[in-house]
């Protein structure tokens, strides 16, 4: 299938809002109560790439899922931890398209300079906890109760994953555009483009997105 892991586009928006739309509208597993238009993702796109990685998995012009970071706090002693987020189509789901993406993404982060990253989870999940633990990931906690949707009170637990060390005083992260042109950054997307292809071609099955 030729899967191609690159960075996201704003003419993306509408597949992802796909992906997205049913996981807000149908789930408690974001927050979020409406759907953003696909106006708004692109502008959350667009905002994310001044700072921070928007990865998307396509294959034949479809797009199968997508991954991103974010600011942990906008508060300055903050700045080498951030938050990250990935979401797969429903029928793209169990090809390893959410652990290659995750996979290339902490790498990007790591070139960049970041030293952790967090993810919260709408508990239970038990297939979310599980990818999150794969890569390392550890529970730090758990908010009881903390958000309403769907006519019920929901749990959120957060894990954090050590990108790297934090010894001594650390250099500032650098900005995503600054890596635009580099070679590593390509090397990454090349790489997660092929041990995703090989992954697809190991599992098999059929794809219909």
């Amino acid at each position: 299938m030729n899967p191609n892991l690159r960075l996201a586009r704003p003419q993306d928006a509408a597949a992802i809002s796909n992906i997205y739309a049913p996981i807000v509208r149908d789930t408690p597993i974001s927050f979020e109560l409406v759907p953003p238009a696909e106006e708004e993702i692109a502008a959350r796109l667009t905002k994310t790439l001044t700072r921070f990685p928007w990865l998307v998995c396509t294959t034949q012009g479809r797009l199968l899922g997508y991954a991103y970071a974010g600011a942990h706090s906008e508060r300055a002693a903050y700045q080498w931890a951030v938050n990250v987020s990935v979401y797969v189509h429903n029928q793209a789901r169990r090809l390893g398209v959410g652990k290659a993406l995750y996979d290339t993404l902490f790498s990007i982060l790591r070139l960049q300079g970041f030293h952790r990253a967090y993810a919260g989870i709408t508990l239970p999940n038990a297939a979310s906890v599980g990818l999150h633990e794969s890569f390392g990931f550890t529970s730090v906690g758990t908010y009881e109760r903390v958000g309403y949707k769907h006519g019920a009170w929901h749990d959120v637990g957060y894990w954090q994953l050590t990108l790297q060390a934090s010894d001594g005083a650390p250099a500032l992260p650098r900005p995503l555009p600054d890596l635009l042109e580099s070679r590593e950054l390509k090397a990454e997307l090349q790489a997660g483009s092929e041990k995703l292809a090989y992954s697809m071609q190991e599992i098999g099955g059929a794809l219909d997105v």
